[in-house]
């Protein structure tokens, strides 16, 4: 074997010996991110389906379930990100009703036939209920932001390091 590949397998086995032996450790930091996240006002049932759907007709009567309201809902209903992550909502309202879009410390108004795009962060753990604020989609529009601790989390997986002279993917 030649001395040069005897050097290198010497350093390989003692970068081995000295390497941290298994068991617990402390996880590395974890470091924001920005989180790109499409949100879109649905309509479930909204008073025009009494026209196709007759049993509705009762339900958005006056007296009925439905009278004075109308069933929206956001999609995704559950938005999941870490403390201090940048979240770039874009909010797409393809209906001709307006919505908003409301945290306790964030509003968001989203006019009929719209997409608005904004940015937030949330700044601490916690599950925090979100909702449009119009009074006829209450209380049936509405979702959750679950803001997960660093610490839950840890590092994101290091990005693959190229091998010392291997060929680039796809080349």
């Amino acid at each position: 074997m030649p001395r040069s590949m005897r050097v290198a397998l010497a350093a390989a086995l003692l970068a081995l010996g000295c390497a941290r032996p298994p068991g617990p450790s402390t996880a590395p930091a974890y470091h924001p991110r920005t989180r790109f996240v499409t949100v879109t006002t649905v309509a479930l049932m909204v008073r025009e389906d009494a026209g196709v759907l007759p049993f509705l007709r009762k339900d958005f009567a006056k007296g009925g379930v439905l009278d004075g309201k109308e069933v929206y809902g956001f999609e995704p209903a559950t938005i999941t990100v870490v403390a201090g992550d940048t979240i770039r909502f874009h909010f797409v309202n393809p209906e001709d009703d307006e919505h908003n879009f409301v945290l306790p410390d964030f509003f968001v108004k989203l006019p009929g036939q719209t997409a608005v795009d904004t940015t937030y962060v949330p700044q601490g753990p916690g599950v925090y209920d979100f909702a449009c604020a119009i009074p006829a989609h209450l209380p049936m529009m509405h979702g959750q932001l679950v803001v997960l601790a660093p610490a839950a989390v840890g590092a994101a997986p290091a990005a693959p390091r190229p091998v010392a002279g291997a060929a680039p993917p796809g080349g």
